[in-house]
């Protein structure tokens, strides 16, 4: 990392000489830092392909489910769109429905089958939702942790100043480096969390319409095929 000329004089650091060269308080501050970038950049991954995968699973699932005149027939082959959050809602149903099938042959309780089917979107949310605390709470502290380590950095730059007794800028541009390498750290972590909590919410937000509209889609199947006179 290249430090800009100051009094004419080009100062080039070592990111990595200048991580070794930190009091135990900053480095500490960065490697929470590092951390935190390396906890959300893992979910943020996993979340994109988990997303990604239950999207194309929800339409095969749902593609199937349409065309199948039986509940049966979707219950039987429904292990390979295990990917799509629609089943998880079309299991609870379905495990209702068929109690109260094998207690009187017909859907006898319709509320009971909207409860089930309400309990399975609220299972599913939780799934899709797993994680998303993680990259609030980086979104939220790490700008504030990188400060931190801004301050710790200033301290340490008028420090050295202090025991050089010159306005040298080899004196403190150890501590202003340190700095500013805090503030890029939290600002890195920050950022792309922000960004994706908010763009997962919203996908999260859009699976859950998805897993309203098929749990109605799936009570007018079972009225229509099961239900008794």
């Amino acid at each position: 990392m290249t430090l800009p000329h100051w009094n004419g004089l080009l100062l080039q650091v070592n990111f990595w000489e200048l991580v070794g060269a930190s009091q135990p308080v900053p480095l500490a501050v960065m490697i929470i830092l590092l951390g935190f970038s390396l906890l959300s950049f893992t979910i943020i991954f996993s979340k994109l392909g988990g997303f990604r995968r239950g999207r194309r699973a929800n339409q095969r699932f749902l593609k199937a489910f349409r065309k199948s005149s039986r509940l049966d027939a979707v219950a039987a082959a429904v292990e390979q769109f295990r990917a799509a959050p629609l089943v998880t809602v079309f299991d609870f149903g379905y495990s209702e429905l068929s109690r109260q099938m094998a207690s009187r042959s017909k859907l006898t309780n319709l509320v009971a089958l909207e409860r089930s089917l309400q309990m399975g979107i609220s299972e599913e949310i939780t799934r899709l939702e797993r994680n998303m605390n993680w990259l609030a709470t980086a979104a939220a502290v790490c700008p504030f942790i990188g400060l931190f380590g801004t301050v710790l950095g200033i301290i340490d730059a008028f420090t050295g100043l202090g025991l050089a007794g010159s306005t040298s800028m080899r004196a403190v541009a150890p501590g202003i480096a340190s700095a500013l390498v805090a503030t890029a750290l939290g600002l890195g972590a920050a950022i792309p969390a922000a960004i994706a909590y908010n763009y997962f919410n919203n996908a999260i937000k859009e699976f859950g319409q998805r897993l309203e509209d098929f749990s109605l889609e799936f009570l007018n199947v079972a009225e229509r095929t099961v239900e008794g006179p």
